[in-house]
């Protein structure tokens, strides 16, 4: 195994969250056309990812891995600008409790959620039986790995962190929980820590070298999104990572009475 495939996964995921949230931050008018252009360039992408999957050189499988990458940044700018997110779009009934309340919250983003997991369908369908699936892995992966993480906002967490959360979806907070645990949290933190250590063993065990890469990058970026989710009951304040990408300031939001624990 080596340092750069991590290193590649580690900026992948850096400058590709850095480029969201600039995007999201600039005026309103600019949303349409960087949509439509990420959109084209996905499409791309897509290609990309079907072309090389053909092959399991270490450039190929970059390819598809930062392919994959841009095409879940898509996704991320529709839901971020608001384009594809659920049908309800007003903040949480403060009487609302348990399933009702559940399914109020998953109203809010199921557009989005179908989107990404028939983009992922799709991936796998295009890649099926070939050997380079860094493309569809990295992109299933990310998708569970923000399952798990909207799951425990739901349940509830400690640090929301949530500076450059754009203020016409501060209306989605009021479903987040505030708690300083979760049953849900262990779970989450075993279940990304084992799949990075059976992907970095994969590596290990890998016959080529570019499966080997392919590998080592699935591994750290499961091993961020584990560090993302550890950020979620640390107090530390991770939004900073990405204000020098939002400078546009966000209209303050102070969370209904729906958001409080008490409702559990």
């Amino acid at each position: 195994m080596s340092v750069p495939p991590l290193l590649f996964a580690l900026a992948c995921w850096f400058f590709g969250t850095a480029a969201i949230v600039w995007l999201d931050s600039r005026p309103r008018w600019t949303w349409k056309w960087s949509f439509a252009a990420l959109g084209l360039a996905s499409l791309c992408a897509l290609f990309a990812i079907a072309t090389l999957a053909s092959s399991a050189s270490v450039a190929a499988i970059y390819g598809s891995f930062g392919s994959a990458i841009l095409i879940w940044g898509w996704h991320e700018l529709g839901f971020l600008t608001g384009r594809v997110a659920g049908p309800r779009r007003t903040p949480c009934p403060p009487e609302l409790r348990g399933w009702a309340r559940f399914r109020a919250a998953r109203a809010t983003v199921i557009h989005h959620e179908i989107a990404l997991a028939l983009t992922a369908l799709l991936l796998f369908a295009l890649t099926w039986g070939q050997p380079n699936q860094a493309g569809p892995l990295a992109f299933l992966l990310l998708f569970a790995l923000r399952l798990s993480a909207k799951l425990n906002l739901y349940l509830g967490v400690s640090n929301l962190s949530d500076e450059v959360f754009p203020a016409h979806l501060a209306y989605l907070k009021s479903y987040f929980g505030a708690a300083r645990w979760n049953w849900l949290f262990p779970v989450s933190l075993a279940l990304a820590g084992f799949t990075s250590w059976a992907l970095w063993r994969a590596a290990e065990a890998a016959s080529a070298p570019g499966l080997a890469a392919g590998y080592t990058a699935l591994a750290g970026l499961c091993a961020l999104g584990l560090v993302e989710h550890l950020l979620l009951m640390l107090p530390l304040r991770d939004a900073k990572l990405w204000a020098w990408a939002a400078p546009k300031p966000k209209t303050p939001f102070t969370a209904a009475p729906a958001a409080s624990s008490k409702r559990r």
